[in-house]
């Protein structure tokens, strides 16, 4: 009996709690890691190649620690993606609330992954070999089972909580938050076409998935890190796992270029704009958030609006704002002639990537036509703008 007692309080390990606590975190920050570096940036959307061996391990892994199934979280994934912010999207909080992602993120997960015919649809190109039809898909649960087993066998009956944290972890941090306070809460680099924010500037605890707006502006790209203060541990593990010869990523989105002094758009123009919408339109906003800053300065906004979400409503497309968004946008467009002005030259340019059968003699038309009106604009910061879009390429 003493030997039991003995080993409920200890376990085989008998580790200190300090000891108990490095294990959990680093067991949770493996998860993290296995979901961002493997079946984010990997499997859903191809931004980097990893070793078989190393690939093999992290769905080892997650079906240890999680329980998921490669195909259904893939799918999902891609599906928001698909229908981010609108009907279909399994997980948008303008469709079923901040509130309800948050505390019952899994739930919606476990809704959409039981959607067969979109799990068919979405998950092309996940593992589909022997092993995964026998165990990994077959034996979801058992997987958690044993890794219970394993931290009440280390730790004793501490380490039911130890296996308690495990379970909350992607819940709470990916499918909570990351799903929901990434689309709510946070700071915007681009005007992408949804709601997704970076929650922080730095990703450590949830692998780089903090800048999610990021992600969805250049959703292909292995790394989520933008601005030079921003930093992603995911893209750092992926360094050095290329380093390790264990991976290597796709080439990283490169920025255009300028023709400085070009006079006339031409079709070099006209690919570098079409493939560059977040970046023209975040070099747009910010030659015109000194314009916004002026204007607000000698407005009153009234209640329920100050500067700053004022010039969150300036930056956003209108698209997106819901309704009573737009209404406060439209009260501040009716009190200035300059905001009314520029802000009809940023939607009709935000308009060039909407025309999808347009030729591309009319899409140069069009843009040539933009910066003309531009260019003959009051301001000079709009004037600038126009002259430096004409030599991109």
């Amino acid at each position: 009996m003493d030997e039991f007692l003995r080993f409920l309080a200890d376990g085989l390990a008998g580790a200190s709690a300090l000891g108990i606590l490095a294990y959990t975190l680093l067991a949770t920050h493996v998860t993290i890691v296995a979901v961002t570096v493997y079946l984010h940036r990997h499997q859903a959307h191809r931004a980097l190649s990893l070793h078989p061996f190393l690939a093999h391990f992290f769905r080892f892994w997650l079906w240890l620690t999680t329980g998921m199934v490669t195909r259904e979280w893939v799918a999902i994934h891609r599906r928001h993606h698909a229908h981010c912010e609108r009907a279909g999207d399994p997980h948008s909080p303008r469709q079923v609330g901040l509130r309800t992602v948050l505390l019952r993120g899994a739930e919606l997960y476990r809704t959409a992954s039981h959607d067969r015919e979109a799990i068919h649809r979405y998950a092309a190109g996940c593992p589909d070999d022997w092993i995964e039809h026998r165990l990994y898909s077959r034996f979801t649960w058992q997987g958690v089972g044993l890794l219970l087993v394993v931290d009440v066998l280390l730790f004793g009956i501490i380490g039911l909580s130890v296996w308690g944290i495990q379970m909350l972890w992607i819940p709470v941090l990916a499918a909570g938050v990351i799903n929901g306070a990434g689309h709510a809460i946070g700071y915007r680099n681009f005007d992408c076409l949804d709601a997704a924010t970076n929650i922080l500037p730095f990703g450590v605890l949830i692998g780089g998935e903090e800048l999610h707006n990021n992600h969805h502006t250049f959703a292909t790209s292995a790394k989520l890190s933008v601005k030079w203060y921003e930093f992603d541990i995911g893209w750092m593990y992926i360094r050095v796992l290329e380093w390790l010869g264990l991976a290597k990523a796709r080439p990283l989105p490169a920025p255009p270029g300028i023709r400085y002094r070009h006079a006339r758009v031409d079709a070099a123009t006209l690919r570098a704009v079409l493939a560059n919408r977040a970046r023209v339109m975040a070099a747009l906003n910010a030659r015109l958030r000194p314009v916004w800053r002026r204007e607000l300065r000698g407005m009153a906004l009234g209640a329920g609006l100050d500067r700053k979400s004022a010039l969150r409503l300036l930056s956003r497309d209108p698209g997106y704002l819901d309704r009573d968004e737009r209404g406060r946008l439209g009260r501040l467009l009716a009190a200035s002639d300059s905001l009314r002005r520029v802000q009809a030259l940023r939607e009709q340019l935000a308009q060039l990537w909407q025309r999808s059968l347009a030729s591309e003699e009319q899409l140069m038309e069009a843009l040539s036509a933009w910066c003309a009106r531009a260019a003959a604009d009051s301001c000079a910061q709009v004037r600038s703008f126009a002259a430096e879009l004409r030599g991109y390429a």
